[in-house]
């Protein structure tokens, strides 16, 4: 018995209504479940986007000694530069070093007033790659000849770093308990509307039906579930987008700026949801069929 295309359409609606208290509850589900992970991956985009933005200020500071000459300087510039994951240096003479060093020191009056540009190193100013290689080069780079001190902002850059860690943990924890959450209610969807239509499947046998005939339209059916609920997971990732945006360009929270997605990103993090939703869908329906569907 072939599988007619009106017969599966019919038949997966005909589910969809009998049991659509359990079907909205696995569609919402689903879509909770899967923003969430949309905004797992929003915040990785963000994070990403966050320490390209480091990498562009400086992540590491070498200090040149003050009594250096521009031979001894350049021996630092070239030991500086045999560092692939340096991607820029920018050199602060004296006078320059000074002047950085009154801004920094501007809650102490008493060292400035010690320092004069003479006895102030000269620094060197690396960009790099990525920021946590930080303290590894700043350990290479300590105690070289002529280096008087490589500094970085570890702290700051640790916290980052366990931010990062800990939010995304978080999300993909409570997303895999949502997303399981989400395949129950669908294979508990799918069971009812077998055990809804026992007898006619039993007939259907009896007449010779296949059992691909039999099972296309719950496999159908779950996959809808799964499907619509990625669906509006993708409104609710692209309304977080915008949202983040807005606040950005209206309201000049530039914090924000680096949680706001590129179209590529949007894209790519849109096609991962729905993909997800196909799959829990197909997984939900699959399993109810083979554990409740006797053909």
């Amino acid at each position: 018995m072939a599988v007619s295309l009106d017969y599966v359409a019919k038949e997966t609606a005909t589910n969809l209504w009998r049991n659509r208290v359990m079907a909205i509850a696995a569609v919402l589900t689903v879509a909770v479940s899967l923003s969430l992970v949309g905004t797992a991956l929003l915040l990785r985009q963000a994070v990403k986007s966050q320490f390209a933005e480091w990498s562009n200020n400086v992540s590491l500071q070498v200090f040149v000694d003050a009594n250096a000459n521009a031979g001894q300087v350049a021996q630092v510039r070239a030991l500086i530069g045999r560092f692939p994951q340096i991607t820029r240096i920018s050199y602060l003479d004296h006078v320059q070093s000074y002047d950085q060093a009154k801004v920094l020191l501007a809650d102490a009056p008493t060292a400035i007033e010690a320092l004069t540009p003479a006895i102030t190193p000269t620094v060197f100013r690396c960009q790099l790659q990525n920021p946590g290689e930080a303290e590894t080069l700043a350990k290479a780079i300590q105690g070289k000849p002529y280096v008087y001190r490589a500094t970085y902002p570890g702290q700051s850059i640790r916290v980052m770093q366990k931010l990062e860690g800990a939010a995304q943990i978080i999300l993909v924890v409570i997303a895999i308990v949502l997303l399981i959450s989400s395949l129950v209610l669908i294979l508990n969807a799918i069971r009812m509307a077998i055990f809804a239509r026992r007898r006619e499947v039993g007939v259907m046998k009896l007449v010779g039906a296949t059992n691909w005939f039999i099972r296309v339209p719950f496999m159908l059916e779950g996959l809808i579930q799964g499907l619509a609920g990625a669906v509006v997971a993708v409104f609710v990732v692209l309304l977080a987008n915008f949202g983040v945006s807005y606040l950005v360009n209206h309201y000049q929270v530039a914090l924000l700026s680096s949680a706001v997605l590129s179209a590529r990103d949007l894209v790519f993090t849109d096609l991962v949801v729905v993909l997800f939703g196909v799959a829990i869908g197909i997984t939900g329906s699959f399993v109810a069929i083979r554990r409740f569907l006797d053909v």
